[in-house]
C-alpha cells in the first residue's frame, strides 16, 4: 500500500470513527473494505433462477468461505445492453463506491446484431469510467453463435480481449466456458437454450473467480 493510500485510509477512519462512534480499530475496517459492483445482463441476474442459486450469489458464498472482508452488489439488469449499462454505471458508482467492477455485458448487443465497434465503445468507456472513480475493472467475455456470420461473431469474441488491453482490465475470456463448450451442453440450459441453468452456475463462478482471486489479494 502506498504512503498516498495509507494517509487516505487514516484520515477515512478518523472521520468515521468522529461521526459514527466508531471505535478507531473498527473505522479503519470500515474505510478499507473492499466492494465488488457487478453490472450484467441476465445472465449474471438469476434469470430463470431461484433467488440466490446465481454465480453472483454463489460469489458471495466464495468470499465468505475465504473470509475476505469483501461486499458484493449485483446491479445486472436482464436484457440490458452495454449501451445501458453505460448510462447506469455513473449512478451505480457514486451510490456504491467499488474498490472493484466486474462488467458483464455485450452479449444483448450481439444477439441484436449492433455494430461491433458501438459495443467496443460503450464497454470502453464503462471500463473507463469505473477506472476513474478508483475501481479495478474485470470485464467478461461472452461468445455467440454465428447468427450474423462466422466473422460477426469472431470479431464480437475478440473485441473483450481488445478493450481488456486498451483499459488495462482483468479479463475472463469466456464467462460459459465449460457450459456452452461442454459435452452434452443441452443440459446445462434452460429450455431457451440461451440462459444456463441452476447446474451451470458453479463453473461460471469458478471461471470468474480464477481471474478475480488475485485482485482481491
Amino acid at each position: 500500500m502506498t504512503t498516498k493510500r495509507r494517509g487516505f485510509l487514516a484520515h477515512c477512519s478518523g472521520w468515521l470513527a468522529l461521526a459514527f462512534g466508531l471505535p478507531l480499530q473498527d473505522a479503519v475496517a470500515a474505510a478499507s473494505r473492499r466492494t465488488v459492483l457487478v453490472v450484467g445482463d441476465s445472465l449474471s441476474a438469476e434469470y430463470g433462477l431461484a433467488r440466490g442459486t446465481g454465480w453472483v450469489a454463489l460469489l458471495e458464498q466464495r468470499i465468505a468461505e475465504h473470509k475476505l472482508d469483501v461486499g458484493v452488489v449485483n446491479a445486472s439488469v436482464s436484457g440490458d445492453t452495454t449501451s445501458g449499462g453505460r448510462s447506469r454505471l455513473p449512478d451505480l458508482l457514486a451510490r456504491h463506491h467499488p474498490t472493484h467492477v466486474i462488467v458483464e455485458l455485450g452479449g444483448n448487443d450481439a444477439l441484436r446484431g449492433l455494430p461491433l465497434e458501438m459495443t467496443r465503445g460503450n464497454l470502453i468507456d464503462v471500463a473507463s469510467t469505473a477506472k476513474a472513480a478508483g475501481a479495478r475493472v474485470l470485464l467478461v467475455g461472452m461468445q455467440v453463435p454465428p447468427n450474423y456470420g462466422r466473422k460477426y461473431a469472431e470479431d464480437f469474441a475478440a473485441l473483450y480481449a481488445s478493450v481488456a488491453r486498451a483499459e488495462g482490465a482483468a479479463l475472463v475470456p469466456f464467462l460459459l466456458k465449460g457450459v456452452a463448450d461442454a459435452p452434452q451442453s443441452e443440459a446445462l440450459f434452460q429450455a431457451d437454450r440461451i440462459h444456463p441453468n441452476a447446474a451451470a452456475q458453479a463453473t461460471m463462478l469458478d471461471n470468474v473467480w480464477a481471474v478475480l482471486r488475485p485482485l482481491l489479494r
